[in-house]
């Protein structure tokens, strides 16, 4: 025997029926502080802003990671060994 049962109702309606909490206004404010941080986070993708926190004494900064990257490179050099 199989019994079917066909209920009409709004998910408010069911929200209530099974006594489950209403966090309708949670998460509005949740979305708004979510959408608050992508909002930033895509402002931060402008490229000047990028070149700026990547290289922030300009070429100076561009100069200091190419002699740290050289001064890898030295020791092997000097002692005529490859890496």
């Amino acid at each position: 025997m199989k019994i079917t049962f066909d209920i009409d109702c709004t998910p408010e309606e069911a929200r209530r029926f099974f006594g489950l909490p209403d966090v309708q206004k949670m998460q509005d404010a949740v979305m708004q502080e979510l959408q608050a941080k992508m909002l930033e986070n895509i402002a931060n993708l402008d490229p000047e802003h990028m070149m700026k926190t990547w290289l922030p004494a300009g070429m100076e900064g561009f100069e200091q990671m190419q002699k740290l990257f050289f001064s890898q490179f030295a020791p092997a050099a000097k002692s005529g060994k490859e890496t």
